[in-house]
């Protein structure tokens, strides 16, 4: 089972070519020399949380919800308008309107402000509700860069494998073509019958398409990779260490419902619905609002006015009583959408889990059956050098070689895919539990210098205007 240290993490994988191939080239690279200007699984996850165009997406997003804790509090303010009225009585009502046409013309100016003294505590409520807002949009976005992180960690292997494939494909053309050399020379000296050689041929001329079609995959999962990391690969290599996970199976099930940021978003959800009933509940209190007014018109009277306004709702419709229930109904949507969360959450952990046994044992098996193939292959070769085997028996020994050496790159592939995937589902799949040595993200920085609610000329706007700057040159 996966251990730390030596750790191995379950990817949720359900296309079995992106296994195989994984697999592949996994197997393929354990036997070549790592080069020096080789590049590596992080110099890729590194480039592909730089690069991602969704992880920009939604800290726009975020940041698009910060502005709601701006607009939550900016309620709380008193509102200062200025207005303007022009009047005048109109002379000719049959022609069009004109300035000349008009009589008795006046302007009135004024200043109005107004501000909110009593609403119940609503105002209140919906500055939490935005600021619980801000934090399930916060660890959503913290989906968004495991799932950007674990799609590069697939483009990543897809490449290895397609390159193991394509050279495994390679020697393969290679010994059916030596086969039917030697098929040849012994049909030359009545050893073996054209049906030998034939046989031969048709095996090398399906090695061949085989080849062909490995090396259009490894085209596809180059093309892949650009868009997962945002360049081409490089010289790829496989990864030296394997990066930490839990204990035990329990442990790992603890982490994932303490950490994922799916079942903490939900939890946020839920924050967010109950408050929502209690906003509900209190929109039938009474609102008290102060007014003032300061006017003047063109002959220079001014006049001032101060005012207090009591709005208590007595029948609305049924509305509020509908509004009331629609939350309570939302609130216990939020509640079981977490409850199947957690459990759909704690589910992945157990089937990665069970993933890196079945992949552990799937390499040790595949070790064995490798090393028979490999014996099997060289004695019927030598066999049917001395007559006692034919074309057709070392063809069947060298494509059981063959699958046996696929069948391990693609445990191996799969057990990579399973650390990964199994990182993603206890919601470490992280730049910082990855060690990426990258600057991250801050939410934190666009969030403190909008949630007073800055005016666009103050201070705290041009403290925005500085935020805003650093956020376009990341």
């Amino acid at each position: 089972m996966p251990k730390a240290g030596s750790n191995e993490v379950t990817i949720d994988r359900t296309a079995p070519r992106h296994v195989l191939r994984v697999g592949l080239i996994c197997a393929s690279l354990a036997l070549v020399p790592f080069s020096a200007a080789a590049e590596t699984l992080t110099d890729a996850l590194i480039d592909a949380y730089r690069n991602s165009n969704l992880l920009e997406q939604n800290r726009a997003v975020l940041r698009a919800a910060d502005e709601d804790v701006a607009l939550a509090v900016s309620a709380l303010r008193p509102t200062l308008d200025f207005i303007t009225d022009l009047r005048g009585d109109l002379i000719d009502q049959s022609a069009t309107p004109r300035t000349d046409d008009l009589n008795d013309l006046s302007a009135t100016f004024s200043l109005a402000a107004r501000i909110v003294l009593l609403d119940s505590g609503q105002r209140g409520l919906e500055i939490d509700v935005a600021k619980e807002t801000v934090l399930a949009t916060r660890e959503a976005l913290r989906v968004v860069e495991q799932n950007v992180l674990l799609t590069a960690v697939d483009a990543y292997f897809s490449v290895l494998s397609a390159q193991a494939f394509v050279e495994l494909g390679e020697n393969n053309v290679r010994l059916i073509g030596e086969e039917l050399e030697a098929a040849r020379d012994r049909f030359e000296v009545g050893e073996v019958t054209r049906t030998d050689v034939a046989l031969a041929e048709s095996s090398l001329a399906a090695a061949r398409s085989n080849l062909a079609a490995s090396r259009g995959d490894l085209e596809t999962a180059r093309q892949e990779f650009r868009t997962a990391v945002g360049r081409l690969p490089g010289d790829l290599q496989l990864p030296p260490t394997i990066p930490s996970v839990a204990d035990t199976l329990d442990e790992a099930v603890g982490i994932a419902a303490r950490l994922h940021p799916d079942i903490k978003r939900a939890q946020r959800e839920v924050t967010v619905s109950d408050l929502s009933v209690d906003i509900a509940s209190r929109a039938y209190g009474p609102t008290i609002s102060a007014t003032g007014q300061i006017s003047t018109d063109n002959t220079g009277n001014e006049q001032q006015i101060v005012g207090l306004e009591f709005r208590q709702p007595i029948y609305s419709g049924g509305r509020l009583a509908a509004l009331e229930r629609q939350a309570i109904a939302r609130a216990d949507q939020t509640r079981a959408s977490l409850h199947q969360t957690t459990i759909e959450i704690k589910e992945r952990v157990r089937v990665a889990w069970s993933r890196v046994a079945v992949a552990q044992a799937q390499i040790a098996a595949t070790e064995q059956q490798i090393r028979a193939a490999e014996i099997a292959f060289e004695g019927t070769r030598e066999e049917a050098r001395l007559g006692a085997r034919t074309t057709l028996d070392v063809l069947d020994a060298e494509q059981d070689l063959r699958n046996a050496q696929a069948s391990r790159i693609e445990a191996v592939a799969q057990r990579y895919f399973a650390i990964y995937s199994l990182l993603s589902s206890m919601g470490l799949l992280t730049v910082e539990h990855l060690n990426l040595g990258v600057p991250t993200y801050d939410p934190a920085a666009y969030y403190n210098a909008v949630e007073n609610a800055p005016a666009r000329h103050s201070a705290q706007g041009q403290a925005l205007d500085r935020v805003l700057q650093r956020i376009g040159r990341e």
